[in-house]
């Protein structure tokens, strides 16, 4: 049996430079990774099976169609493997710009490729075809990332950073913060994540107000540094200059009802 966590995804910054002809949008963002996630697991077994546990389980509406069996059965037809038994453990909320569908998928293929002796590097073709965000969670590092988000840079992280993420309990479509971008490129990603910005934030706002109620919250802790949302949204972050800080920052939130993880950069 196989374990691997499916880290949540942060967006450290995220810069829409255009609309593509294929329906999709040229990116730079910095892609980051806390050490919390969804787990999956993963056995071989006589017949495929597919089961959810965990908070959001629900959420998802059953054990069909989804990216983790996808990523299984596009392991299979390219590597063979056989049947197995995949549980995933979700602990992170649905649609909530941290990568939920594409970290389980990427956790799959790499948990599969453990078992069967397929290299990261082998992976990648199946985890591009899964998703804009597969590649960069299959890797799991500190990232820029080009194109719609699967040209890969890795670059410097920031391992053992608490940071605390944020949900209100909103689900933001992605497809309509996209659409709802006004179009305008406001230039390339800086070195510094902190002199960036997050261009799907106004559209993501629009959506939900909420959104500005949690980045405040955030904003106002003591000993709080970047703060930002992540992706699409609605989740947020704040980067915190200790364990101490981040920890008083959830409890002074804890009344307000919102999903939280206090976790650490990985």
């Amino acid at each position: 049996m196989i374990v691997e966590i499916a880290k949540a995804k942060l967006n450290l910054a995220l810069h829409v430079r255009a609309r593509r002809s294929d329906g999709y949008h040229e990116l730079e963002t910095l892609f980051a990774f806390v050490a919390d996630g969804d787990i999956v697991t993963v056995a071989p077994a006589d017949a495929d099976s597919f089961a959810l546990a965990g908070p959001f389980a629900a959420v998802l509406g059953g054990e069909g169609d989804n990216l983790v069996t996808r990523a299984a059965r596009g392991f299979r037809e390219a590597f063979g493997g056989g049947a197995h038994a995949i549980t995933l453990d979700k602990r992170l909320p649905v649609a909530s710009g941290i990568g939920g569908g594409s970290a389980d998928a990427a956790a799959t293929l790499r948990a599969l490729g453990r078992l069967h002796g397929v290299s990261l590097d082998a992976l990648f073709p199946l985890a591009d075809a899964l998703g804009s965000d597969v590649p960069a969670c299959l890797y799991g590092v500190t990232a820029i990332g080009r194109g719609r988000g699967e040209q890969l840079e890795p670059v410097p992280g920031l391992p053992g950073v608490p940071v605390l993420l944020v949900n209100p309990g909103v689900a933001v479509s992605t497809a309509e913060v996209f659409r709802r971008w006004d179009g305008v490129d406001r230039g390339p990603l800086p070195a510094d994540p902190a002199a960036g910005r997050n261009d799907l934030e106004p559209p993501a706002r629009a959506i939900a107000p909420v959104i500005g109620d949690v980045l405040d919250a955030l904003a106002a802790q003591p000993g709080a540094g970047l703060v930002r949302m992540s992706g699409s949204g609605a989740t947020c972050f704040a980067l915190f200059d200790s364990d101490a800080s981040r920890d008083a920052a959830a409890d002074a939130l804890s009344a307000r009802g919102w999903w939280m993880l206090a976790s650490n950069l990985s």
